[in-house]
Parts: C-alpha cells; structure tokens; sequence
C-alpha cells in the first residue's frame, strides 16, 4: 500500500491526512514541533498513522505533502525528497511570510521556489485554493454527480498523473492548469481560490466540478 508522508500537519495537511487514511493509504505525520505534539492526530487516525520528524515522513511517504508556511519552504528536507513526487499546498501571503522579491514581480511562483529546493523531486501545486473544512467535507466517490475538482500543476507528466490518482481515491477530481509556472492562476486572489466552494462561513461548502474550476482557473489576471 502506498504511504503518504506529511511535512506540515495543520488545517490542508492534517485533513488531507484524513482522507488518505479513509481511502486506506498509510500515512507518517510531521511539524516542526516534534511527533509528541501529534500524538492526538494520530490517536484520532487510527493504526494506519504514525507521527515522525519531516525526514521520517520524508523518507516514508511514496508521495510526499509539504503543508507549511511559505517563508519556511526553505527548511523542508531535501535528500530525502530525492526522485519522490512532492504536493505542494502553499500559499504566499506577504502579511505572513514577508517578501519574496521573486514572487512579488511575478517572476516566479511559489511552487517554482519549491521546486528549485527540491530539485531532485517532482513538485505538483495542490490543495492550496480550498478552505480546509471544505476540502474535508467535499469528498465524494469516483462517480458521483456532485464530485469536485481541485486545480492542478506541475512540470512532470508522470507526477501529475501520480497525484491526480490519489485525488481521485481520496475523493475528487483533478483540473490540469498547466506548468508550476501556472499555479498563479489558483493563488490568493484568483477566481478560482476559495470562491468556487461556497463561503468561509460555511462548514459544509458548495461542490464544484472540473468545467467550473476550469473556467475559474482561465479567468485570472496578473
């Protein structure tokens, strides 16, 4: 059985986590607090879940979801990342994690920084346009009339197709917008971040599928 490790195991990576352990994967949890702070994580997981440091869940997971601040993608361990797929959920936000002069002139996305420090794995942008309580409460079978889709980018066909597997067994479809040059079409601000899936303030959220991510994803403007 594949195993999915997590560096950063907060709102998007904790309840991805969630859903791996439902659709039957194994996961290892991390954060940069040590394992001892996630022992009510993985009480809550079941024995499908273990938690380590960011290198066990490194060298664990045959796919690897990298779910912390931005300003500390930097920190995430690259050795162990090697040859692996890599989800990024990140989002720059300046307020949060002070300026990237890369991201700030649009010369850059934050997936394509990701990807310069891991350049021995194969990033793909996920997860990072969807409230963490939507994404929780959105899944539906393969098949489903009211399935949702989740935007995706990445510059390796083969790990998109790995990602856009796992999607599919934890419960959504899969919009391919492009390279990791793209992911800015689904960043902060963009039509198709949060808004397709209903209102914050709504726990439950508002199932979209691919034709209106896609639509959303085309309507962005730098």
């Amino acid at each position: 059985m594949t195993t999915i490790g997590f560096i950063g195991s907060g709102n998007i990576g904790g309840t991805v986590a969630r859903l791996a352990v439902a659709a039957g994967y194994d996961v290892v949890v991390s954060n940069s607090r040590g394992p001892e702070t996630l022992r009510d994580l993985v009480a809550e997981l079941g024995p499908r879940a273990r938690a380590g440091s960011a290198a066990d869940a490194a060298a664990a997971g045959d796919i690897v979801v990298v779910s912390v601040p931005f300003r500390a993608y930097q920190a995430v361990p690259a050795e162990p990342l090697a040859g692996k797929v890599v989800i990024d959920t990140n989002n720059y936000y300046p307020q949060r994690d002070g300026q990237f002069a890369e991201l700030d002139d649009a010369s850059a996305t934050s997936s394509e920084l990701l990807q310069r420090h891991l350049s021995g794995s194969r990033v793909v942008k996920a997860f990072n346009n969807i409230f963490f309580k939507h994404l929780g409460s959105l899944a539906r079978p393969s098949g489903a009339a009211d399935r949702t889709a989740l935007p995706i980018v990445g510059d390796d066909a083969a790990a998109k197709q790995a990602v856009t597997g796992f999607l599919d067994a934890i419960g959504y479809d899969a919009v391919d917008v492009g390279a990791l040059a793209d992911a800015w079409r689904f960043q902060p601000d963009t039509p198709a971040y949060g808004t397709p899936y209903g209102s914050f303030s709504d726990p439950i959220g508002t199932p979209a599928d691919a034709a209106t991510i896609r639509a959303a994803a085309a309507k962005a403007e730098r």
